[in-house]
């Protein structure tokens, strides 16, 4: 699609951010929905994030992403947050209304929305949760309404605590939070459906690392990783070979940025163009889901 003065612009912002997959995605979905508009990424270091939330005001920027170091400080330069952003204390999407500047955490949504389409209903499950950073707590506000009961851990077990009352205050819901540790996570991992890892742990470059002993895993159980990179971590191969559903953490980066641009447009993103662009990028890096 030719750029033109017309041309509306959104971005995303975080450093590092070279290695982000978001252009390829949303430039994708842009040219399918044949929507006049471009997406680029945009290095904004730390003590200059007012300044970037400025120029967004200044350029008028339609519609942005937040990545790391940013998701958490950027709300107080916002003119709202959403309900999930505001528990969470995170935003990874912007939307400029009208001058307005309101932000918004689909990572919750994103990976609900991957273990939906891949078959997985967690209403009336129990889910274990590794994880309660910016991405575990997004996700957990989401699993807290569904699932019939969450269990978190996390290596700060008071966090994960802390995190559990919350939602046990704010949705009546069974949510326990623990420590992560090898003997808790082997006797929660028993009597769950859904395991998720949402941790870094796994990431590139510690490809062999895993937080699940793989005797934990069985042919029972669902498990989601929301590491992309690899795209199959070793907890995926390690329930795969075992017999376990697993779903990869591309699907949740999918699915986060369909939720994105749903915000900015009104309209159902298409999924699996946004989807092929990303499969694209990492195959091209050596990646895919049949390494």
């Amino acid at each position: 699609m030719e750029v033109s003065g017309k041309t509306k612009v959104f971005c995303v912002i975080g450093d590092p951010i070279e290695h982000s997959l978001s252009p390829m995605m949303h430039n994708a979905a842009f040219r399918h929905s044949k929507i006049d508009a471009v997406y680029v990424a945009f290095k904004v270091e730390k003590g200059t994030l007012e300044d970037a939330v400025k120029g967004m005001h200044s350029f008028g920027i339609c519609g942005m992403n937040v990545t790391t170091p940013h998701k958490t400080a950027i709300i107080k330069y916002l003119d709202g947050v959403d309900t999930v952003a505001e528990f969470v204390g995170a935003v990874n999407t912007v939307l400029n209304a009208n001058g307005k500047l309101l932000g918004f955490n689909t990572d919750g949504i994103g990976a609900l929305r991957a273990l939906e389409e891949n078959g997985v209903k967690t209403k009336g499950k129990r889910v274990l949760l590794l994880g309660a950073g910016g991405a575990g707590r997004a996700i957990a506000f989401q699993l807290a309404q569904e699932a019939d009961e969450l269990i978190i851990l996390n290596r700060d077990a008071n966090k994960a605590r802390v995190l559990a009352g919350a939602l046990r205050k704010r949705f009546n819901k069974r949510v326990v939070g623990n420590d992560l540790t090898p003997n808790v996570l082997k006797n929660w991992i028993e009597d769950v459906d859904v395991l998720i890892n949402a941790t870094s742990v796994g990431m590139h470059p510690h490809r062999d690392h895993t937080l699940v002993d793989k005797s934990l895993l069985k042919p029972e159980l669902t498990v989601m990783d929301i590491v992309y990179n690899p795209v199959k971590t070793k907890l995926l191969k390690d329930a795969k070979s075992v017999g376990a559903k697993v779903i990869y953490g591309v699907e949740m980066l999918v699915y986060q940025g369909a939720a994105s641009f749903e915000i900015w447009f009104n309209q159902s993103a298409p999924v699996e163009v946004m989807k092929e662009a990303v499969l694209e990028k990492l195959q091209a890096g050596g990646l895919s889901l049949e390494q």
